[in-house]
């Protein structure tokens, strides 16, 4: 891969995050609306700091960051259901995807971990 830009959970976690900025456009809840797009915010962001970081040990601890933002993600969107916030269809796809985000995530960063150990 040449560059972050390339990668597939790259690409689908900034899909995610513009998805759920857009839902939120009207959320009059500021620190709620602060935080899940942060946390939708960090998932891309973090994947493209690591890739972009020199060694395999400094992108896989920087994916270990995206996924852990992937479950505060998936907590937020919960949290917005049961307060009427978000759309509850929209949600369960929105979790949907955060899940296989986090999924693919530690994919990459059990291959780093095989290919440091070698």
């Amino acid at each position: 891969m040449d560059s972050f830009e390339s990668l597939d959970v790259w690409k689908r976690s900034c899909r995610l995050c513009v998805e759920i900025y857009r839902a939120l456009e009207t959320c009059r809840e500021f620190g709620f609306k602060d935080q899940i797009t942060r946390a939708a915010l960090s998932v891309p962001s973090n994947i493209a700091e690591g890739y972009e970081r020199n060694t395999s040990k400094e992108y896989a601890h920087f994916l270990k960051i995206a996924k852990g933002s992937c479950g505060e993600l998936r907590t937020q969107l919960y949290i917005g259901v049961e307060l009427g916030l978000i759309n509850k269809a929209k949600a369960k796809d929105y979790i949907k995807e955060a899940t296989e985000l986090a999924k693919m995530l530690q994919g990459i960063v059990k291959k780093l971990s095989l290919k440091t150990s070698k």
